[in-house]
């Protein structure tokens, strides 16, 4: 059997800069990070070893003079504002990407725009989009609930930047044409005070069509993310569509002997929150279920979280 990790996976680069500047950081002590710093709870515990706590803003009131951290996924301005209140010192890791977003977001508030982020709720990237419009935005996740927009205003859409692009492009067709029903007096298109604006991550998008061909290369695909990872939803979707032998694990103790039967190549994958270290040892962890080794793998072989990285 031969296992390979693709070399596409893992970390995004923004991803890459939160990590870096949080090593940096807990080289100077304790450090705080506001919510999970990625959402891969092998990493969280492996930056936990070095002293790196996961808080909620309910704890910056007792954070005075502690240093927390912002996480790539950024912070509405609520946030800064009770971090100055409480004399927090934030460490803004927010991804250049996300306050690209951000940044737009607010212009187009400042023109009176009625924005749509195409995204999940609960999402900690999209709280923060939220917030910079002042709590405003309408937010949603399907064509079904474009009901939710008030289609007479002029509207801007938007996207979480971890969202899939064929969705993205489906809700904008239909608020077009929606938009286009209330003009009055005219069908010309420049008369459609409507803007969609693609702000889905390019490293994230990207990885669609290699995904699609790395796992239809394999007989079995693994797919390695955290359970809340968004990004990994979507990748591990777009996976299992194209190989049906595709499952899915948090790390490898969840791995089980009888997918990979009659398996010669076997295919390990992750989101743009899976570090390479992490993937490395599950390939290592299919070797020895499927040749029959009793050999467990210790966290002492985990590879530096700097090895490894040939897709950056």
């Amino acid at each position: 059997m031969n296992v390979t990790v693709d070399q596409h996976s893992g970390f995004c680069w923004g991803v890459v800069r939160t990590i870096d500047i949080a090593e940096e950081e807990l080289e100077g002590g304790k450090l705080y990070s506001l919510g999970p710093i990625i959402h891969n709870p092998v990493e969280i515990d492996r930056l936990g070893g070095k002293g790196l706590e996961t808080v909620t803003r309910e704890d910056l009131p007792r954070l005075q003079g502690k240093r927390v951290l912002i996480r790539a996924h950024g912070e509405p301005p609520s946030t800064y504002e009770l971090a100055r209140k409480h004399e927090v010192t934030l460490i803004d890791a927010t991804c250049p990407v996300v306050t690209k977003v951000q940044e737009r977001i607010r212009k187009f508030r400042d023109k009176g725009y009625q924005i749509v982020i195409f995204g999940k709720k609960e999402h900690a990237e999209v709280i923060g989009l939220v917030g910079h419009t002042n709590n405003t935005a309408i937010v949603i996740k399907s064509v079904e609930e474009i009901e939710n927009v008030d289609c007479s205003k002029k509207t801007v859409l938007f996207s979480q930047t971890t969202m899939d692009k064929q969705g993205f492009y489906r809700i904008a067709d239909v608020l077009r044409t929606r938009i286009k029903e209330f003009e009055v007096g005219t069908f010309e298109e420049s008369a459609i005070d409507f803007h969609a604006k693609d702000t889905i991550c390019g490293q994230v998008s990207g990885r669609d069509k290699k995904l699609r061909e790395y796992a239809a290369a394999n007989d079995v695909m693994i797919f390695v993310a955290g359970r809340n990872s968004s990004n990994g939803k979507v990748l591990f979707d777009i996976c299992k569509e194209a190989n049906s032998r595709t499952f899915f694990v948090e790390n490898e103790t969840e791995l089980e002997r009888g997918w990979f039967e009659g398996a010669e190549k076997v295919g390990v994958s992750g989101a743009t929150s899976t570090p390479q270290w992490l993937m490395e040892r599950v390939k290592k962890s299919i070797e020895s279920l499927c040749s029959g080794s009793k050999k467990d793998l210790e966290y002492s072989e985990v590879p530096a979280l700097h090895q490894g990285r040939s897709h950056q």
